[in-house]
Order: C-alpha cells, then structure tokens, then sequence
C-alpha cells in the first residue's frame, strides 16, 4: 500500500515538473524580417557612399546565399548552381534546421563581408536573434550553425569574382587631347570610379560585351551632325524646364530618378556630400513595393529580389564595359565650352563616361524581370525615395516606371538621347537573357 501511494505521489510531482516546464515552439520568421534586413543593407550602403556597381555586388551576393538556402527544401525552385556555372551547390540542411531563419542569417552574414560598417546590420541581428533564441534555443543554434556554413560557401564564391584585384588595378588614364574623350566633371572633379568593372565576373552574361549597345553618333560639332544636334537637345530641353519652375513634371521627374550617390554641395570651404540611394537600389525598392502588393510570401519574396539583383548585378557590368570602351564626353562639358560657360545640369553630373546611361540599362533590365515576375500592367506607387523627402509617383506598369527613370536623363542633363534610348534597349535586351536562362521557378 506504501509503495502504491509513493508511486502515485511520485507520478503526481513528476507531471507537475513536466507541466511547469517552457513550451518549446518552432521559431516562425516573417517575409517582413526578410525585407526589415534588405533595409537595413540600403541604409548601411547609404552611410557607406558605395558607387551603383559595388551596391549591386552587395545586393546580390547575399540574396544568392538566401535563395539557395530556399531552392534546397522548396521544390518549386531550382538551385543557381545548375544556372551559374561557377557556382558549385550549397551543403545540405539537416532535418533540425529552420530553412527560413537560417535564409535570414546566411543573408546577413554574407552582407556583413561586404559593406565598410556593420553596425546597423549587426544590432538590428542581434536583436532578432536574441528574440528567436528565447523562443527554440536549439532550433536556432542548429540554423544559424547552417546559416553561417551557407554563408562561408557563397563568401568563397563571391572572392572570386575579380572584386579585389580591380581594388588594385591602376587610376584610370584620361587623354584631354581628344575632344570626345570623358573629362572630370563639376563640382568635386571627380576621378571616373570603376573603370575595369567590365572585369567582374558576371552572373549569368557569357561576357561583359554580350550585350553591346548599338554605337553612338559620331563626334561631332559641325552644326546640323546628329551629335551636336544631341547637344543641343540638352541644353534647349534643360533651359525650356527651368523656365517652368522647380515645381514642374520634368523637375520632379529628374529629381525622383536621381540616385546619385555621389552627390555634393559647396559651402565655403568644405564640400558636403548629399546621401541617395543608387538606381539598383531603387529598383530593389520597387521589388518590394511589389512582392508585398502581390502578398508573396518569405520564399517567392527572396525568389523575386534574387533574379532582380542578378539582372541589376550584369546590367553594371554590361553597361560599365560600353561605359570606358566609347569613354564618350558628358554634355556639361561639352555645353560648358562650346555653347555656354555658365549653363549647369539639373542633376549633378556622376563620375564616370557619358555612353550609355546606367540608370537606363539597370531600369530596363529590372523592368523586364519584374514584368515576367508580376506580370504586365502591374500598376504600383513608388515609395521608395519619400524617406529621401521626395514625394509618392505612380506607375501603369514597371515598364513605364523604366521609360520615366531613362528620360528622367535627359531632364537632368547629364545624357544625350542616344545614351537613353540605347541604353534601355540594352538593358531590356539582358532582362529578357536572364529570364530565358534563369528559369528558377518550376
């Protein structure tokens, strides 16, 4: 009887230790922490100055780590490395990893590799990781060991993209004797900035000149050839939209699509940088604003930002190699000498050649991949530049928000026609290349 009543007393403690023991739940990660960490890269690379080829580098990579992670447990998706011939696969997950968290920390460890300062990245990790450990300890430990492993492979990957030996690579040579030739521009005079970026190893281009543009007009200032009448197009188009006012269509426009990172103001005797967003992260921006009005979830959400990024990464490449191989004179320059000392752009003139424009070929690309992605005549309001202090502008389709962004150039006088109009074919020419190699969703 005395046995019977300690087994029973003892059955009674042993449930009530279990009962007040923590509940132990899986870890559950929301599309919205995917998205708080793209943020927070755009905002770091705002504070680091990056120029529009290292930032698409930078988004790139770290999607590229997220989405494999992904393609490994959803059959919908296909692994890049069957896509990217330097890309070798991912090590495989373990049963007790949370494919979502450890997509998240594979993301942030890549995107730490790559940037000057960490911090803002980092707290807000930490932060984030804090909350999920407290939740499953050891489903966290499991996915962030695995995260990490992810990362370490895709950081191997990206060192071998020729990043580091153009770092290294000599100042880019400028030849004033030659009138067509690009010259420094005002106000810092600054050096072109990544002239050997036609060196990167690209994603999915065979090479960085697959997608040569058609060629310029030729240099021309005799009156009546069709590049000077190109140069004069800038200078009556520009002073035509100032007689109008800072409050016209055009202006916006211009001011909208600037995403200049390397913008600068006088004062006195310092020169005081103004800090944008450059054009892949504006496009990235409006992949957002997408994924979020097509409710997509945490993996079609990596998915849409991955083969956008691709796109945005070789769009770079392929326009940087026309970019130092016509080496084409801005229209400030040119304006400035020949037709008028005191006309300035609307924009800020950016550090590098004329032909084609960047802006045009990254917003073609991305135009024509997130067309495939979302479908045609997906109309949306781009967000992205108000916490800039810019307004709200709304699009028909991505298509039209890419036309706007082109001529938002010539508005700006920073490019010629040609730059513009080429350039976009350029770039919708290389979003339709990666759609057709890139079928990542089954």
């Amino acid at each position: 009887m005395k046995r019977s009543v300690f087994l029973l007393v003892m059955s009674v403690f042993i449930l009530m230790l279990q009962s007040c023991e923590k509940e132990v739940f899986p870890i559950e990660v929301t599309v919205n922490n995917y998205f708080n960490v793209v943020d927070k890269i755009t905002e770091t690379m705002i504070h680091d100055i990056f120029s529009p080829p290292v930032a698409s580098r930078i988004y790139v990579y770290p999607n590229v780590a997220a989405y494999e992670i992904i393609a490994q447990k959803d059959s919908n998706y296909v692994s890049l490395s069957s896509k990217i011939k330097s890309l070798k696969p991912i090590p495989k997950a373990s049963k007790e990893v949370n494919i979502k968290v450890a997509a998240i920390i594979a993301y942030i460890e890549v995107s730490k590799d790559l940037v000057f300062k960490d911090d803002i990245i980092t707290n807000y990790a930490d932060n984030l990781f804090t909350n999920w450990k407290k939740i499953n300890e050891k489903e966290f430990q499991s996915s962030k060991e695995y995260g990490i492993q992810v990362a370490n492979h895709i950081k191997k990957w990206s060192s071998k993209d020729n990043y580091k030996e153009t770092r290294t690579y000599p100042k880019f040579e400028l030849y004033s004797d030659d009138p067509s030739r690009w010259q420094p521009t005002p106000p810092a005079y600054m050096d072109g900035i990544e002239p050997y970026w036609m060196k990167i190893r690209p994603m999915v281009l065979d090479t960085s000149s697959q997608f040569k543009p058609k060629k310029h007009p030729k240099f021309s200032m005799d009156e009546g050839s069709d590049f000077h009448k190109e140069l004069q197009e800038v200078y009556t188009v520009t002073n035509a939209i100032r007689k109008n006012g800072d409050s016209s269509e055009e202006v916006e426009i211009a001011k909208f699509w600037d995403c200049n990172p390397y913008v600068t103001t006088s004062k006195g005797h310092l020169m005081i940088a103004t800090k944008k967003i450059t054009p892949g992260a504006h496009w990235i921006g409006i992949t957002k604003i997408a994924s979020k009005k097509s409710n997509f979830n945490f993996e079609e959400s990596i998915y849409a930002n991955t083969i956008t990024s691709i796109g945005i990464f070789d769009a770079f490449i392929s326009c940087w190699d026309e970019k130092y191989r016509s080496n084409l004179i801005r229209p400030e320059t040119l304006i400035n000498k020949t037709i008028d000392k005191n006309w300035t752009p609307l924009l800020q003139t950016p550090p590098f050649p004329e032909y084609t424009s960047g802006h045009s070929v990254v917003s073609g690309a991305s135009a024509t991949i997130l067309t495939a992605v979302f479908g045609d005549d997906f109309s949306f309001s781009d967000t992205t530049e108000t916490p800039y202090g810019l307004p709200v502008r709304n699009f028909t389709s991505f298509n039209a928000a890419a036309n706007e962004a082109a001529i938002s150039r010539l508005y700006g006088g920073i490019h010629y026609r040609a730059a513009i109009d080429n350039g976009l074919d350029q770039g919708i020419n290389l979003g339709n290349y990666i759609i057709f190699n890139l079928k990542l969703k089954r």
